[in-house]
């Protein structure tokens, strides 16, 4: 078995070419093998609009993670609109995704991957959904998926004979904490941006974030006649 994942995002722009991004996850761990680049951007300084449940050590890690990992990305994306038509193709080791759509929602998918596997303490908690990433999902899909990772991780610290906690109020606090994150990073892309591509595909990730604790009980509500073979 190989020591890696990777995740591919092509980007067909109608007239402007194309742009290739290959992500590189370490498939123990799930951290992502940073990108090489130059000296991370001013706007990457952790102090520059730094969340306030932010528990990063600035003395000995001076840029936040997630934007040192995203530099790159964001100056390619600069000079794009956000409603400008893109054909987006995913392809991982199991499978290829295709999807035509604007770029803000093709943007989202990528800079998702990137905050939850940059070393984020708060975003942290999402990396297990990396490992089965599901390109363009819809709010239903997110949050079946996030539910149920949450109850595999407590099934699995239960095995280990610690606590568990098995409540959706919890759920609720991760996306509250993933929420507010996406907010303040959205900040930090105001102050490098050209045109709106990049803000907006972080405004996409926020609107899933911030619907996820209000949408959670209706959505299980829906797909609770599915489970009837075990009722």
């Amino acid at each position: 078995m190989e020591d890696t994942l990777t995740i591919a995002y092509l980007y067909n722009f109608e007239n402007k070419g194309s742009k290739e991004f290959t992500i590189i996850l370490d498939r123990s761990t799930l951290s992502l093998v940073p990108f090489t680049r130059t000296a991370p951007p001013p706007w990457t300084l952790l102090d520059r609009h730094r969340c306030a449940i932010c528990t990063v050590n600035a003395g000995k890690i001076p840029h936040c993670p997630i934007a040192v990992n995203l530099a790159g990305i964001v100056e390619e994306f600069n000079g794009f609109f956000s409603y400008e038509t893109v054909a987006v193709t995913v392809t991982t080791a199991e499978r290829t995704y295709g999807k035509s759509t604007d770029i803000q929602t093709g943007l989202s998918a990528l800079i998702g991957i990137i905050m939850v596997t940059s070393g984020c303490p708060v975003m942290e908690r999402l990396k297990p959904m990396v490992r089965f990433h599901l390109p363009f999902a819809t709010l239903e899909e997110t949050l079946y998926r996030m539910v149920s990772t949450y109850l595999v991780a407590q099934f699995l610290l239960q095995r280990k004979g610690k606590a568990v906690t098995p409540s959706l109020a919890e759920v609720e606090k991760i996306y509250t904490d993933v929420a507010e994150v996406n907010r303040n990073f959205a900040e930090r892309l105001r102050s490098a941006a050209e045109r709106d591509a990049n803000i907006n595909a972080l405004v996409n990730l926020d609107c899933f974030a911030s619907m996820a604790p209000f949408a959670m009980e209706k959505v299980l509500e829906e797909i609770e006649p599915y489970f009837a073979a075990y009722f």
